[in-house]
């Protein structure tokens, strides 16, 4: 085995900035879950087998129940957390069709990219978030 002991667990992950009409659907962590309370991009693990972007279309369509194209991709950050070390690539993406539907988040909200920085993201959501603010859609 390579791993050593201490090593932090890599979690893969994958989120999508969906863009409509010039604002960004930004969603709220739920309690009881980790990093709860704090706002990121909707999206999810990467399952063996799958490319990011087939991740990121999955992952939506189970989480908002609708259908994304997914366009150019922002940055990947990663972040390590006390359950593991989180590598997020983001993904601008646009909503091809349905209307994001609240499953698993709290809260969602089209937020103008210049106001995203003034909600409290997650950490590893920081640089994508950053690089969004600074963008015209």
């Amino acid at each position: 085995m390579t791993d050593e002991p201490n090593e932090p667990k890599l979690i893969r992950v994958v989120g999508a900035a969906i863009v409509k009409d010039g604002k960004v659907l930004c969603a709220q962590r739920g309690a009881g879950k980790s990093l709860a309370g704090y706002w990121e991009f909707p999206g999810g693990k990467i399952e063996v087998g799958e490319t990011p972007r087939q991740a990121l279309r999955r992952e939506i369509e189970e989480e908002l129940l609708c259908e994304i194209d997914v366009d150019k991709e922002i940055c990947t950050s990663d972040h390590l957390y006390d359950f593991g070390n989180v590598e997020l690539t983001t993904f601008l993406c646009h909503l091809i069709e349905g209307t994001p539907v609240l499953t698993e988040h709290e809260r969602i909200e089209w937020v103008a990219p210049v106001d995203m920085p003034q909600l409290n993201w997650a950490p590893v959501d920081h640089d994508a978030v950053k690089r969004i603010s600074k963008m015209t859609l």
